[in-house]
């Protein structure tokens, strides 16, 4: 898709205020870009010349503009993110795997047309069809919710909304952070499979990661960052069997891998339909040790490991490593960055659904 289509806010300056359970705490994202780059260098040296991290300039110092409002819902449906707690809540205690996958699914919505809930539309050669998305789930939790927000706010809340404060609440019941959710997104009408092949598959190179993160209005320090999502969830040995036996054409496995997570890997790996977990050591909590997990070649998909090789992306994968607040912090910046991602003609042709799997026929 062409750059054109796409556009970000700013929030690298933003102050997000972060209340939950009576917890509140400001995070600036500048003082937390300034405080990995300061101890990536203490650790690394003064050759911090490689690493693409740009400090915001005051032109950063814009709000959310006037798409996206923190208070968009307070007199439109009051009560929304009680509603989408609620919910999410009663989904992810009866099934806890549905916590990744409710925050994979706002991920592959946001990189592709901008979030604009289009990876919900279910039609023939829908991107919820593309063979980058077979394995997305929590559908069905998007749809109870929507249904239960209609009862209350008819035709009103939107289904990108929706998803954006659903990954956000899935996040902090997996152990992760609560951040503050800007709101105001269109539902798009367009949705096509073949746009969905853009999402990363897991063997991209560094490079090609830092290019499409940037595409996106994201730096590198968010790649780095929300690649820590990896520290929950699964995959499926699909996207790490080239690595187990035939590496690069080679016959042989990724002379990368930890030799003990390889034999790990080719027992729980027999199928390719079978699921492995992102994070061996702790993979049902919310933690840096997918950090700690790079530094001993225990990386699941190869550009996981990638991270802890290229000199652009190793110090803020050691700096994360060490300080669990800090990359908490900043995955919740990160994340309104992502949410943040919009699609011109979604905004200005949107819709607000009122079944996230169907443009409203009225329209």
């Amino acid at each position: 898709m062409s750059n054109k289509y796409i556009y970000t806010h700013k929030l690298t300056l933003s102050t997000f205020n972060l209340n939950h359970n009576s917890y509140t705490m400001k995070i600036s994202s500048f003082i937390v870009t300034i405080i990995i780059i300061s101890f990536s260098m203490s650790v690394f040296g003064d050759d911090y010349s490689s690493i693409a991290l740009k400090i915001p300039s005051l032109e950063d110092l814009s709000a959310i503009g006037d798409d996206l409002s923190y208070s968009f819902y307070h007199e439109r449906c009051h009560d929304v993110e009680g509603i989408i707690y609620r919910k999410v809540k009663e989904w992810v205690y009866k099934d806890p795997t549905l916590a990744p996958s409710l925050l994979r699914l706002q991920y592959h919505d946001c990189v592709v047309r901008g979030c604009d809930a289009s990876i919900l539309l279910d039609h023939e050669g829908s991107e919820k069809t593309a063979n980058a998305s077979k394995s997305l789930r929590g559908f069905e939790v998007i749809d109870d919710i929507k249904a239960e927000i209609e009862k209350h706010c008819p035709r009103t809340v939107s289904c990108a909304d929706i998803l954006t404060a659903v990954a956000r609440d899935a996040t902090v019941l997996a152990g992760g952070p609560y951040w503050t959710v800007p709101y105001g997104r269109k539902d798009g009408r367009l949705s096509l499979a073949k746009e969905a092949e853009i999402v990363p598959k897991g063997s991209e190179s560094v490079t090609n990661l830092i290019e499409f993160f940037q595409s996106k209005g994201l730096n590198v320090l968010d790649l780095v960052v929300l690649s820590g999502a990896h520290t929950i969830g699964r995959a499926t040995c699909e996207s790490v069997q080239h690595r187990l036996y035939d590496y690069k054409g080679t016959n042989k496995p990724d002379p990368s891998l930890d030799p003990k997570y390889l034999n790990y890997l080719r027992r729980k790996c027999r199928w390719a339909s079978e699921n492995v977990h992102l994070d061996g050591e702790t993979p049902d909590t919310f933690d840096t040790q997918y950090y700690h997990n790079l530094k001993k070649n225990m990386g699941l998909l190869s550009t996981d490991q990638l991270l802890y090789t290229d000199s652009r992306t190793k110090p803020i994968a050691t700096g994360l490593s060490f300080e669990s607040s800090l990359f908490k912090n900043q995955f919740g910046v990160s994340m309104v960055k992502l949410a943040s991602i919009l699609d011109y003609t979604s905004q200005d042709d949107g819709e607000i659904r009122v079944d996230c799997k169907y443009v409203n026929q009225y329209s």
